[in-house]
């Protein structure tokens, strides 16, 4: 019995709309009493037709709050009746409908100051919002309404204050409209927002714990990937320090899987105990890179055995036999979060006897009475020294012993009933986990991370676009559909630019390319400049919005501009950098204004400002001269530089058209491995012999 059947077991329905959905989310309600619509035209018909309000509820597989929602109230009978008397019910996967989460939420958010979800939303049959929320229990409590009691006052003013309910419905759609493409002047792109940027978050980061704010607290990958750069550029070691302090106790955290790998999404508490226990595949694909950018900066090993042990869990139990990668792990499991991830001191006893169990409760922070609701959550609080001296082993010896502990209750773990598991393929989740496991696969030379990551590519390629070219967002149970959203491109072409810097395969340039034709020619903004997160011919909704800002993911402009940037890099095309550079120029009064929002175009005013070099490596005789310098270009803390390859002068299939500006003439001098270092097209003279070489990468 899966999870959705043993929850609704006992409390069967006849099978809603929802049943013939394939996002698990929707068909978790399939067999709910309330007469659930899919977003879509029969749905919008009824309303019209019926001409009552629009119920919409918004949520995804992995949130434990919209489960609680179901259970008290969307599987209440009485509850059920009054929506289905009173409304058109729909419900959307927000993952799905990304389009739909962005302009409701902005609805949500303006009335009542706070969004989240599950999101829940009153709309006109014109799909004007009129009132709304997040959860709501199913009696008044804890100073929040019932939402039985909502639904017979919404329906009331429906009824009685018809004028009133749609004259509001308008002016705040029209607010929603207007704030979804407004942004801030624009600002000169120079050094100066970089500079506000690391004083800001410096400014809020809890120099204690890590991270920025207090609780709840978020990872924030892409601001600390943006203080790694920084900190490169101005030699600020604050910014540094902040970084790896946050990246040092989220992996000794209770956020982090230290059985399994892997993040779970945010931590409930200011010092990384108590997560929500769901697993993203963007939370891990972006965390991933981020302690990639660490290990590059450092050599601590500790931020590459993080990196392995996510990539692991992400090939073990979030990839599809063909290559793409699932969305999301629930937090439940048997009807209570966190119960698949927790323990008592008695269960590891059991597993581990009394001596090891000893050792391992000590490092863990596992006792009698647990650190979480009578139960353990696993995390380091002592560090690898404070231990070993305490428990008087040696460093070595104390590792030993806890990696095979760890190996024996992860064993003993896998026997439990697990989570539950979101198995949509997204294009945009998928493109950042591409992108991190192929930069997985070559910096810790790892050649089945980079088999993974170019699979998943060939899939997206494969399954996720039509025969036109044309990108789609989602693919699940063999059928792919949705067309995709700015993100979806954006993250996709960023993803194939990682893959060839890993294979050099120049198919992966060539197929990045295409995605940013369409990009710009489907997204664009020409009246202000930047891209829409919809497409020129996607679904009229009542606003069309922009994306400016990061939320849990990248925002769409911010990762366009990246994107488009450091592939204008790879093959000289003028047309992606101005596409980038204005977009950018676009962001720039918000990354002045909200630049806590801005990380990812951060990153990529980092790589347009310079300097942003192309390496470009031509193979000599020896293939041995040859990977050793490109383990050294690999191991290096390069932000800001894109490398190509080009194999022996016999070899031309390197030399493609796309990359024949960036490769033509760059040959191995004297037949020895040589290194061209270009910034914007312009070269240095050519760098000879791997010891040559060596000395020229600490320079940079």
């Amino acid at each position: 019995m899966n999870k959705s059947e043993a929850r609704n077991e006992g409390a069967r329905h006849t099978p809603n709309r929802l049943a013939k959905e394939t996002s698990p989310y929707l068909q978790q309600h399939a067999h709910n009493p309330v007469d659930w619509y899919p977003w879509g035209p029969e749905a919008l018909e009824a309303a019209r037709s019926l001409d009552r309000p629009i119920f919409l509820s918004i949520g995804y597989s992995a949130c434990h709050w919209c489960h609680v929602m179901e259970h008290e109230s969307f599987e209440n009978p009485a509850i059920a009746a009054v929506m289905n008397a009173h409304y058109v019910s729909i419900k959307v996967d927000r993952e799905e409908r990304p389009d739909l989460d962005q302009i409701y939420m902005s609805a949500v958010t303006a009335l009542t100051g706070r969004g989240g979800w599950p999101m829940s939303v009153f709309l006109t049959p014109a799909l004007e919002p009129f009132y709304g929320g997040t959860y709501w229990p199913p009696e008044p409590s804890m100073g929040m309404p019932g939402f039985r009691d909502v639904l017979e006052r919404v329906h009331e003013a429906w009824v009685e204050r018809r004028v009133e309910v749609e004259s509001g419905a308008a002016e705040l759609t029209e607010a929603v409209s207007r704030a979804s493409q407004s942004h801030a002047a624009p600002e000169s792109l120079d050094v100066s927002l970089l500079e506000v940027a690391e004083d800001t978050r410096l400014r809020i980061a809890d120099r204690v714990h890590g991270g920025f704010g207090q609780a709840p607290k978020f990872p924030h990958p892409m601001d600390l990937r943006l203080l790694l750069r920084t900190w490169k550029r101005f030699g600020r070691a604050d910014a540094r320090d902040v970084a790896l302090l946050t990246l040092d106790k989220m992996a000794a955290g209770g956020i982090y899987d230290h059985l399994g790998g892997g993040f779970h999404r945010y931590s409930t508490d200011a010092r990384w105990l108590v997560p929500h226990f769901e697993k993203m595949l963007y939370d891990n694909a972006l965390l991933g890179s981020a302690y990639l950018d660490a290990f590059q900066a450092t050599g601590e090993p500790l931020y590459a055995t993080v990196v392995r042990e996510t990539m692991e869990y992400i090939l073990r139990e979030m990839t599809h036999p063909d290559g793409g990668f699932y969305s999301t792990q629930d937090a439940d499991s048997e009807g209570e979060e966190g119960k698949f991830f927790v323990w008592t001191a008695a269960e590891v006893e059991s597993v581990l006897g009394p001596e090891e169990s000893r050792v391992f409760c000590y490092c863990y922070d596992v006792t009698p009475e647990g650190n979480w609701e009578g139960q353990n959550i696993l995390n380091r609080v002592k560090t690898k020294a404070q231990a070993a001296r305490v428990l008087g082993l040696s460093e070595t010896d104390l590792e030993q012993l806890l990696t095979s502990s760890r190996k024996k209750l992860f064993s003993r773990r896998e026997r439990r009933v697990h989570p539950g598991r979101d198995e949509k393929i997204l294009a945009g989740w998928n493109g950042l986990m591409i992108a991190a496991m192929a930069r997985a696969g070559r910096v810790l030379e790892e050649p089945r991370f980079t088999a993974a990551a170019t699979r998943s590519a060939d899939f997206l390629l494969k399954q996720l676009c039509t025969s036109e070219g044309r990108l789609l967002h989602v693919f699940k149970d063999g059928n792919a559909r949705l067309a995709a959203y700015l993100d979806d491109y954006a993250c996709a072409i960023d993803a194939l630019v990682e893959v060839y810097q890993a294979t050099f395969d120049p198919c992966y340039v060539a197929a990045a390319a295409e995605l940013a034709h369409d990009l710009i020619a489907r997204f664009s903004d020409e009246a202000t400049g930047g891209f829409f997160y919809t497409a020129h011919d996607h679904e009229a909704l009542i606003a069309r919005s922009k994306d400016l800002h990061d939320s849990a993911t990248p925002s769409g402009n911010g990762m366009a501009a990246y994107a488009l940037l450091r592939l204008a890099r790879l093959c000289g095309r003028e047309d992606f950098e101005t596409a980038g550079q204005h977009t950018l120029e676009m962001l720039s009064g918000e990354m002045a204004r909200t630049t806590m929002g801005e990380g990812q175009a951060l990153l990529a005013l980092d790589d347009l400002l310079g300097p942003a070099y192309e390496l470009v490596l031509s193979d000599g005789q020896s293939a041995a001269d040859s990977d050793q310098v490109l383990r050294s270009i690999n191991a290096r803390f390069l932000p800001n530089a894109v490398v190509a390859r080009r194999f022996s002068e016999t070899d031309d299939s390197s030399i493609t058209p796309l990359l024949r500006e960036t490769l033509v003439e760059k040959t191995a001098v004297k037949a020895q491995v040589t290194l061209y270092v270009c910034e914007r097209g312009t070269c240095r003279p050519p760098v000879v012999g791997a010891a040559a070489i060596e000395g020229l990468l600490g320079s940079l």
